[in-house]
């Protein structure tokens, strides 16, 4: 992906071309890999929503739901986004996974509780909400990690 998106900006007008750097390449970079996981959670959020919704509710399968997720995207991106930075236990780096990702945690299920609640469509099919909420911590999570869990 790095290689494409060089060659890519050695076509771009050379008033642009000034402005992409090797560090902001293998920021977009890692950010695409980054979406590319959250896409993969994003499964088993939805996954997870719709088969405990019924025995746990759907606030109660949204937490669940968020953990599994959280789960399968540090994995993910311990092994191939950041490989680089993965160092320490597994579980000391999940866990500064999980603490560092509250505010992300905060605007991803909060976006979720909001629209299940208030949009009627989202409570019937609650993969809009998890997508919604999903994006909406997206941003946060990347740079967190980037910064923090993954360094």
């Amino acid at each position: 992906m790095r290689a494409f998106l060089l060659r890519l900006a050695a076509r771009l007008p050379p008033s642009a071309r000034q402005h992409v750097t090797p560090a902001r390449i293998t920021t977009l970079t890692q950010f695409l890999m980054f979406g590319s996981v959250g896409a993969v959670g994003f499964l088993f959020d939805t996954a997870t929503v719709y088969s405990l919704r019924r025995s746990l509710g759907l606030y109660g399968a949204g937490v669940v739901a968020y953990i599994v997720a959280a789960t399968v995207t540090w994995l993910l991106n311990r092994l191939w986004t950041f490989r680089g930075g993965s160092t320490g236990p597994a579980h000391q780096q999940w866990a500064r996974f999980l603490a560092v990702n509250l505010l992300g945690f905060v605007l991803n299920r909060g976006t979720y509780a909001l629209l299940v609640t208030f949009v009627a469509l989202c409570a019937a099919q609650p993969v809009y909400a998890v997508g919604a909420g999903a994006i909406a911590g997206m941003f946060l999570n990347f740079n967190l990690s980037r910064a923090i869990v993954f360094r």
